[in-house]
């Protein structure tokens, strides 16, 4: 055990020890808050911990993250702090969609529970819920959003695991109504029309001008859309 002084000046207690053939520290505490009888004290606890064959280092990490679990943060919490983590890269019209799904069908009944005490029925009630009033996609994109609330709970340390994993299959198959192509001349006519006269923001006209010449889908022509803007950045450059 020694006393590491900074070169601002803080003094702080280490413990020099060997685990597993490797060299780590562990720190004891600041003096002059923590005094040298208590740093002892600590040293020999974490001896003590050696001769059981347990890491001190490790021991003191797993107790803070149980102190951040005792804490009881809700569900509300995290999912407003992963919102506010995610939502910078994602478009205005997403993020509205995201919180509105959020608060009409997850915080009104998850928002005020300790998230590491949420069960996987309980989620799956909520999801329900969005099942019985039709509103089958809306449920497995509310799956979708809980899985990704648990998951950034359980990296943070505030819960042991993705309750939502074990609802794979618990809901109904989201089934989409594939719409019929145009194959007669004249509607696909007065569908091009309908295209040349559409009065929207130039950059959906002229996806919609060009979707009947190259025949992709909407994703792919949006892909095209932006490897070209990045391909004209790199010849300003």
């Amino acid at each position: 055990m020694y006393l590491e002084i900074s070169a601002s000046g803080g003094k702080y207690w280490r413990l020099r020890y060997r685990f597993n053939d490797r060299e780590r520290r562990l720190a004891l505490g600041v003096y002059p808050d923590v005094t040298l009888a208590h740093a002892r004290r600590k040293r020999d606890e974490a001896r003590a911990m050696l001769a059981d064959g347990i890491d001190p280092g490790q021991a003191k990490k797993d107790k803070k993250r149980l102190a951040r679990l005792n804490a009881a943060p809700t569900f509300e919490a995290v999912a407003l702090e992963w919102f506010e983590q995610r939502a910078p890269g994602w478009a205005q019209s997403h993020s509205e969609r995201i919180m509105g799904r959020l608060k009409k069908d997850l915080l009104s009944w998850l928002g005020s529970r300790p998230i590491a005490d949420i069960s996987a029925p309980e989620v799956l009630e909520v999801l329900r819920r969005a099942e019985k009033r039709g509103a089958h996609d809306t449920a497995h994109r509310l799956q979708q959003n809980c899985g990704q609330i648990f998951r950034y709970a359980v990296v943070t340390g505030r819960a042991m695991r993705d309750e939502s994993a074990d609802l794979r299959g618990a809901l109904r198959p989201n089934r989409h109504t594939h719409f019929a192509s145009i194959t007669d001349p004249e509607k696909v006519g007065e569908m091009l029309r309908a295209f040349d006269g559409f009065s929207g923001t130039l950059v959906v006209r002229a996806a919609l001008q060009l979707a009947p010449l190259l025949f992709v889908r909407p994703g792919e022509l949006r892909q095209a859309e932006w490897e070209q803007i990045d391909l004209d950045r790199r010849e300003w450059r």
